[in-house]
Parts: structure tokens; C-alpha cells; sequence
């Protein structure tokens, strides 16, 4: 299937309508009145009925002028009459969702929700071709960092949707820069996650090792924990990094790394970027740690051979699915000691501060800019929005996995951090930031174009190419995309 040209505008088709012309009539002359000249004509009562007739005439049409003004306007009232709204989700199953459906519906008794969860096989270009022809679905569920992609078709969410669930105060920071656009919100998220480290308790407890708090103290450990064979040929795995082809979720820590170290991602030139791309293939080139004739890394860390692994908190369902006996364990990302402070050593013992920046990646809700139900719609979603919904939604979710999608509202989420598996994305999404190298988005467009940048410079510092040659060439690729997409730089 081609892409869809995201920037593709719809051409909205207008008909005017013309004055009628009124044919001119010659004014009819009464005859005169017959009789004596003095007489005056008997005149005949106006009809009560035609009276009656037009004035019902007149107040229907008043009212229906109303009506079409103010009532059915598109997208401007829910009406009187039954509303069902079409909701493409991509992840939850319906018997997950279904419960607080149900009670919706109850509480609407007018509007019904008709959810379907989507396959993530070209869901995007699926998505986007069905808002392009003014088609269903009324609400969808898309990433994040695809706002810019669906901006033209993405109805802004009324204020007083924003006011109702509290997006401005009561969410994680995070939401309020990565969901508006000129100003206002497009899309209202029902979950946070972000990146994290997880971390195999047999290996480290056979080495007498703890989970490192830097980058440097990674570092360090991974090479220790590394174990080869007589030929040198990897068996247990230090970490999962220094390549791209076999590490899952490899931009995204490209991103964290990039932010940690105090650049920009848009502008991927000189030496803070530099520094990033050599530090990432050192775990390759220099301690060998990683290299890629091993399984992709989230098998590999299944399998009980890869000491440190990155990835997201649904990346924990998969790896209890492919190794329910795994003992593995849930801790922050590294990071760099504090601005001014090059003391790893330091860092690690706790005796020098850390950067505090983690790395967001989620899925949000949007409203059709040209659905007919706008206002059922954000009422709908105000209802997922509101503590006690996202509360038995959790709820739901946790009957089929260890936890639910984790809040994106600060209060709701911190109830979660007694939960061991979970604690830890929580007490990071407060400091989460992200960008458009956010992985398996399955979006063939903005992430995945800027990715592939990323991907060719990370391969060229593996063959050994110059790199300041490199991130040249990297910035006028990245910038390339970010123009496709009308991302001001």
C-alpha cells in the first residue's frame, strides 16, 4: 500500500447557492364597481385558516433555521436522537473495554460506542485514508509523535473537556508538550509509558553485581558479566546496545541518550551528537558486549543470556510470555552526573548528582474533525477520562495481564508504586521527554523516516566512517523529513 501523503489537505467542496429570480408580473386592474358612483364594495373577510396556515408556515420555518443553525450544526450538539459512535482502538481486546461501555451507554441511553481494535499491520495508512475520504471513525487511538501527521483531521479538544479532566494540572508534564498544537490539544491520553531498564537478578547475583545507577557504571558492568566461549563467541550477553539491526527499541535510546547529553535530536551535528554515536557503538566496537550474531535483544534477554535490556513497560508482558520462569527485575535508566561533573565514579557511589531526563513513548485519543458527533465524542472520552473509568479500566486490564496501562494522571499513578513492576515508570514519566525516534510505531512516515537517519549513522560509525562526515549527512536527512512534515526546526 502507498503512503498517504500526510500533508494532502481536503478540498472542501462548496456550492453556493444562487438568488431565485422573480419573473416581473403586470399589477392586474380591478374593474370599476358597478352600480351609483357612491356605493363602496362589500369587502370580504380575510380566511382565519389561510391565516392560521401561514403563520404555522412561518414558525416552522423560523425553527427549522434555528435547528440547522445552532442544533445540527456539524459536530455542535449530541441532539435528541440516537448517536453511535465509531471507535478504532489498536491494543485493549473488546472484552476489556466492553464493561465501562456498557455502563456509558447506561448512563446515555442515546448514544452507542462501537469499538474495534485494529491490527497493527498498516493501521496508520488505514487510519489515515478513512479520515481522508471524511469516513469512520468517529474517535482513534494513535501515537503521540503522530500529531503532526493527523493535525488536518483531528478536531481540537474544547476547553471545557480540558478543564473537566484536569489535562493541564493533573496530567505528567509530558502530555502538555507532546499533545498541543499552536497552542491548543488535540488528543487526550488514556496511558503514559516510557523507557526503562530491566535487568536478569541470576546474572548479576552470579557476579556479585548491583543494577548501576550511570551510564558508566553500565558500562563497566556489562563487561563483566559478559561470558564467551573458548572461540570468543558470546554466550551471556553484557547489554543490549552498540547496534541497531538485533536492539529492540534502539532510537528510543538513542533519544534518552541524546537528551541526557544535552543535545538536540532535530539538529543531530557536532560534538554532543558525535559523543552519543560513539558511546552507543562502544558497547559494540570496544567492549563487545553486543554484536549481531546474536538474537534480537528482547529474545535474547527472554532466554535468560543478556544481562541488561531496554524497553518499554509492555515489553514485560512479552518476555513473562516467552519465559514465565525468568527472575528479572524493573530499574530506572542510567544516567550522566550532574551538569559540570565528569566524577562517574562519584556519580555511581551516589556522591555526585544525576541527570534526571527519561524518555516517553504512548498512545493518546482523538476526535474526527469531521465526524457529525463531536460533542458525544468528548463526552465519551471525558467519561474514560474521569478517575473512577480509568480506575476500573485498569482493573479490567490487569484480568489479563499483570497491570493495566499505567495512568497518565500523576495522582492515580502514584498508587501504583507499590507495585514492583510498575513503580518504576511511574516515578519516571515526570521527568520523560520524547521525539520522533520513538520505536514500533508502525507509522511508514515521521518516526520511521527519521529513524532510518539515525539507523544509517549509527552502521556508518560501525564501518568505521568519519564522524563528523557522519552527522552531516545525518542532519540533512532528518532535517529533509521534519520539512516534509512542516516540523519547524
Amino acid at each position: 500500500m502507498d503512503e498517504i501523503d500526510p500533508n494532502q489537505q481536503l478540498n472542501d467542496t462548496k456550492t453556493e447557492a444562487g438568488l431565485h429570480q422573480q419573473t416581473a408580473v403586470s399589477p392586474t386592474v380591478e374593474p370599476e364597481a358597478q352600480g351609483k358612483p357612491d356605493q363602496v364594495p362589500e369587502k370580504k373577510p380575510f380566511p382565519k385558516m389561510l391565516i392560521y396556515t401561514l403563520a404555522g408556515l412561518l414558525v416552522l420555518t423560523l425553527v427549522g433555521f434555528l435547528l440547522s443553525k445552532f442544533v445540527f450544526k456539524k459536530g455542535n450538539s449530541i441532539g435528541s436522537g440516537p448517536v453511535t459512535l465509531t471507535y478504532w482502538g489498536l491494543w485493549e481486546p473488546e472484552s476489556v473495554i466492553e464493561g465501562v461501555i456498557a455502563e456509558f451507554e447506561k448512563e446515555n441511553p442515546n448514544i452507542t460506542i462501537d469499538y474495534r481494535k485494529n491490527s497493527k499491520t498498516d493501521y496508520k495508512a488505514r487510519l489515515l485514508s478513512s479520515l481522508v475520504k471524511g469516513e469512520t471513525p468517529d474517535i482513534f487511538r494513535i501515537h503521540q509523535s503522530w500529531l503532526p501527521m493527523f493535525s488536518q483531521y483531528l478536531a481540537a479538544v474544547p476547553e471545557s473537556t480540558v478543564e473537566k479532566i484536569g489535562l493541564k494540572n493533573s496530567y505528567f508534564p509530558v502530555t502538555s508538550t507532546e499533545l498541543k498544537m499552536g497552542g491548543s490539544y488535540y488528543v487526550v491520553p488514556l496511558m503514559v509509558d516510557n523507557l526503562a531498564l530491566f535487568y536478569n537478578k541470576d546474572i548479576l547475583a552470579k557476579a556479585n553485581k548491583t543494577v548501576p545507577k550511570t551510564w558508566w557504571g553500565l558500562k563497566q558492568t556489562a563487561k563483566e558479566v559478559t561470558v564467551r566461549d573458548e572461540s570468543g563467541r558470546i554466550q551471556v550477553a553484557g547489554a543490549g546496545l552498540g547496534t541497531v539491526n538485533n536492539v529492540d527499541h534502539w532510537s528510543d535510546i538513542l533519544g534518552l541518550m541524546i537528551y541526557q547529553n544535552g543535545a538536540d535530536p532535530a539538529k543531530p551535528t557536532g560534538k554532543l551528537i558525535e559523543d552519543v554515536l560513539s558511546f552507543y557503538t562502544y558497547f559494540n566496537l570496544q567492549d563487545k558486549v553486543w554484536d549481531e550474531t546474536l538474537p534480537n535483544s528482547t529474545l535474547a534477554f527472554a532466554s535468560g543470556k543478556l544481562a541488561f535490556y531496554f524497553g518499554p513497560s509492555w515489553r514485560y508482558f512479552n518476555i513473562k510470555e516467552m519465559n514465565p520462569n525468568l527472575e528479572f527485575g524493573v530499574a530506572a535508566v542510567p544516567q550522566l552526573p550532574e551538569l559540570g561533573s565528569s566524577d562517574w565514579e562519584a556519580a555511581e557511589r551516589g556522591e555526585v548528582g544525576l541527570t534526571n531526563i527519561n524518555w516517553a513513548t504512548f498512545w493518546v485519543e482523538g476526535v474526527s474533525r469531521s465526524s457529525p458527533n463531536q460533542k458525544a465524542a468528548w463526552k465519551f472520552l471525558e467519561y474514560l477520562s474521569s478517575k473512577e473509568v480509568m480506575t476500573n479500566l485498569y482493573s479490567a486490564q490487569s484480568q489479563t495481564r499483570d497491570f493495566g496501562e499505567i495512568y497518565p494522571v500523576v495522582e492515580l499513578a502514584n498508587g501504583l508504586k507499590s507495585n514492583p513492576a510498575v513503580s518504576v515508570f511511574v516515578s519516571q514519566a515526570s521527568s520523560a521527554k520524547s521525539w520522533y525516534l520513538c520505536s514500533f510505531t508502525h507509522d511508514n512516515g515521521l518516526n520511521d523516516g527519521v529513524i532510518k537517519y539515525y539507523e544509517d549513522a549509527v552502521n556508518a560509525i560501525l564501518d568505521g566512517d568519519d564522524s563528523s562526515s557522519v552527522t552531516e549527512t545525518l542532519s540533512a536527512g532528518v532535517t529533509q523529513v521534519l520539512t516534509r512534515y512542516k516540523i519547524s526546526l
